[in-house]
This record gives structure tokens, sequence and C-alpha cells, in this order.
């Protein structure tokens, strides 16, 4: 049985983006694991994403996207007792966004904290069948704020390895799902990022901003990081529009970001390119040499530089055919 399908679990939510004047605001689709799954239904790579909503009108706005989108939303959890989470998103004039909290809430918790593991137990033989059919699951750190979503994520993984489905995870450090968390409060930062350096040794590949390596590494070299980690995943550590720093299958180098005059909006970019990189991973194998990987890499590059022509995390990310025309156009 082909193994190529993606699993992408965690937070779905609304993205509040405020313009540049700070006067008014847009709502947008977003959440790392989601936009990966729609970024890769884009690019012709079948995903699932397993998460949780609320019994709400943001909530009902997101399934309708994803069903769009055809998306598999067959573990796809409602609670009716927490809301959708609504993000307040800030940019600076070069597009550059910041997140300065959420929307208030009438619960006391919101949709993305309570994945149920209960519920996932319930649909275990559907599970099954579906990493049977799955090359990567994919998933982020926040799920680790709510001992709920935690609990689950590590269940889920526990089902992966069973099914030697690799494991991706973006690092996607976001305080503020910390500091907002009814469950995480209390914890100090020190103990976060300890948390966090655990989870990632389930990884066979990591994805991390340059300030994420500094901050839970002290390091900027994607090889020294991985030698940090119990499977040696590979690592790939992006910075902005500076180049791309990588440590694939034993070998280590550097991608150049194509150059563009239109940036608008930066939400979403590196889930963008996460899905890039894992869909030419799937499409064209998993890359061997140093061509190989900076192909791969350059296509992941262009997949999140065309998400920031536009504002949003998921309606101005590419499909294939896009992608190739531009990168086309830098050989022409």
């Amino acid at each position: 049985m082909k193994k190529a399908n993606v699993v992408c679990i965690g937070e779905a939510l609304i993205d509040r983006i405020k313009n540049k004047s700070n006067e008014g605001f847009k709502d947008f689709i977003g959440g790392a694991p989601a936009n990966v799954a729609s970024a890769l239904k884009k690019l012709e790579i079948d995903s699932i994403f397993i998460g949780s909503l609320g019994s709400d009108d943001y909530g009902k706005k997101i399934i309708k996207q994803f069903n769009e989108l055809e998306i598999n939303l067959d573990f796809l959890q409602l609670d009716n007792d927490s809301s959708t989470r609504v993000v307040n998103v800030d940019r600076d004039q070069s597009g550059d966004r910041f997140f300065s909290g959420f929307e208030s809430s009438p619960h006391l918790y919101f949709a993305d904290e309570a994945l149920s593991m209960k519920l996932i137990e319930k649909e275990l033989k559907n599970l099954e069948k579906c990493f049977l059919r799955t090359q990567y699951l994919v998933t982020g750190t926040n799920v680790l704020s709510s001992p709920i979503s935690a609990e689950t994520i590590f269940f889920l993984l526990k089902q992966a390895k069973k099914f030697e489905v690799k494991v991706v995870i973006d690092l996607n450090w976001r305080e503020v799902f910390w500091d907002y968390s009814n469950f995480a409060s209390e914890n100090i930062k020190k103990d976060r990022i300890n948390l966090i350096k655990n989870f990632l040794n389930n990884a066979h590949f990591i994805k991390l901003a340059k300030e994420e390596a500094t901050l839970f590494f002290e390091l900027e070299d994607p090889s020294l990081i991985s030698q940090q980690m119990s499977k040696r995943p590979d690592v790939i550590i992006t910075d902005g529009k500076n180049p791309v720093s990588w440590y694939i299958n034993g070998l280590q180098g550097n991608t150049k970001i194509p150059h563009t005059q239109t940036i608008v909006d930066t939400t979403g970019a590196g889930d963008a390119f996460l899905a890039g990189l894992i869909s030419t991973f799937i499409s064209t194998g998993y890359p061997t040499d140093e061509l190989e990987i900076q192909a791969c890499v350059r296509f992941a590059c262009v997949c999140g530089l065309l998400t920031c022509q536009r504002e949003g995390a998921i309606e101005p990310q590419p499909d294939y055919e896009k992608v190739c025309k531009f990168l086309g156009s830098l050989i022409s």
C-alpha cells in the first residue's frame, strides 16, 4: 500500500490580522498545522487534519474551508464547552507579524486545548487504517501547553511509531499560547523550554526559525542541533529573507531565498515552506545528495515567498503549477 498521506495535528484557529494603521482588522483561517494541511492539498498531496474546534461560527467557517479544499476531517473533534481560538495578529510596516494575545472567550479554555485522546481511541481502527497510508505526521509544540492535548499528541505519536510514520515537528514557539493557557500559565519559561526540547526527541525532522534555535539550543548550526536529539533528526533553520540552513541526510548546506519586492504579510509563510518541503519528499523521494536537497529547499522557499504576497495564511498559498512557473522565471 502506497504511503503518501500527511497527518497534521494541532490548532486550527482564526488569525485576526490588524492593518498597518492598526485601525481595523480582517479575519483569516490559520493555525500552523491547519495551514500545512491546506498548503499540502494545494500542492496535490492528500492531508488529514486532527484537531478540535468550538461548535461556533468560527469553527463552522474553518470546516467549510477545509471541506472546499477536500482535507480529510475524519478525526476532527467539535467541543461544545469551548471556543475556537481567535488570535490577535499585529504587523509592522515590512509585513512581519507578531502575536499580541487572543480575543476573550466566555469559556475557560480554547477548543484546540481540548483535543481528546478518549475520542481518538474510539476511532482507533480507522486511525490505524489511516496511518497505514500515511508517510508523515506533522505537528507543532503548542499542543503541549494543555495536558489534555499533550496526552493526545503523545498517544498519536505512539500510534505513528507502530506504522513507521515519519514525524515532522515545527518548533513554532508561541509563548503567548502558554501565557494565556489556564493549564500552563504557572509554568516558568525554563520548564516550558525543557518540555519542548524533550518533545523534539520524537522527531525525524525538525523545522525551526533562527531565533528558536538560539533560544532552545544556543546554536545556529543544524548539524549540532541534530546531535543533541536522540533520533539525530534532519534539521532545517529558516531566517526570514536570509538563506535557509539545513542538515539533511548527513549533508549540510545553505539555500538562498529568491528575491521579491512584494511582501504584504508573512503570516503562514513558514507553514507553506514546510508543506512545500514535505510535498517534494513525497513526490520525488527523500533527497540523497546536495543537488536534490537544494531543489527541495528552493521549491519550499518559493511556496513560502508566494504566500507572503497577499494577506492571510491559507488563501495566498500557491498551487504546484504556480510554484513551478515562478521557479522557471528565475532560470529564464
